[in-house]
């Protein structure tokens, strides 16, 4: 690769950094980026993983340093999505995943819509409509599947489950959203990289990139709350959506 190519990385990684710290979608920037530089989709898809498990890492410290984060309520989560994120990331790599760019646009639709028609949505934490086990689970088997297995909008919809079906407050949502996509990452990235899948030597400038960006970003909401995540949680999903739309 080109030296443009690592600025480009190391640039796309500190954005992907800030925003994936907020409201996930950091994948928006990073997998192009990885592409562009000439990995295999694949390959580009375990790299990814690699590099944003380092920001998540990060963010994850810095948010339980701000206590958002209650361990005894993401433990369970954490074990599904560790066994469904290995098993979605194996099957990736057996099948093509050309009918997930259909659905998931639409679904990301509609956490677009109800952020619009719920402009309290999280601005303070109420009863729980489910159980925190069976939160886990479900959360755990789908999210972590999806997650290792095609993963755009996985914070996003992390995010407003913790929120619509736990009474998160979006301050603690978003950081148990960002517990559940490290042990999804890393449990892909142990399979990607098993597979030979992982470029390192890619990975190192998204690293720092993603390094820098992560540690403004859980800053940003551990001051803003609310105020910061709903505008880029938005944006985010918006732009997940339109572009996966326009690919399929």
């Amino acid at each position: 690769m080109d030296l443009w190519h690592y600025l480009l990385l190391t640039l796309c990684g500190a954005v992907a950094g800030f925003v994936d710290a907020i409201a996930g979608g950091g994948g928006l920037l990073t997998m192009p980026a990885l592409l562009l530089a000439g990995l295999p989709e694949q390959t580009a898809l375990g790299t990814n993983k690699m590099q944003a498990c380092c920001g998540t890492a990060l963010a994850v410290r810095n948010y339980a340093r701000g206590g958002l984060i209650q361990w005894k309520d993401v433990r369970l989560g954490v074990m599904w999505t560790l066994v469904f994120a290995a098993l979605g990331a194996w099957t990736v790599t057996m099948v093509r995943t050309d009918f997930l760019r259909r659905i998931i646009p639409w679904l990301l639709l509609g956490i677009a819509a109800y952020t619009l028609l719920a402009p309290r949505m999280g601005s303070e934490k109420r009863a729980a409509l489910m159980g925190a086990g069976s939160f886990a689970l479900l959360g755990g088997a789908v999210l972590g599947f999806y997650d290792g297995f095609f993963g755009p909008g996985t914070g996003s919809f992390w995010t407003v489950g913790f929120v619509l079906l736990l009474g998160h407050e979006l301050r603690q949502a978003t950081a148990h959203t960002k517990v559940m996509n490290l042990t999804s990452n890393l449990a892909s990235l142990a399979v990607f990289a098993a597979a030979g899948h992982v470029r390192a030597d890619v990975a190192l400038p998204m690293i720092a990139g993603q390094l820098a960006g992560a540690h403004i970003g859980s800053h940003t909401v551990l001051k803003n709350g609310p105020a910061i995540i709903r505008p880029v949680l938005l944006a985010t999903v918006l732009l997940m959506a339109g572009k996966l739309l326009w690919e399929a």
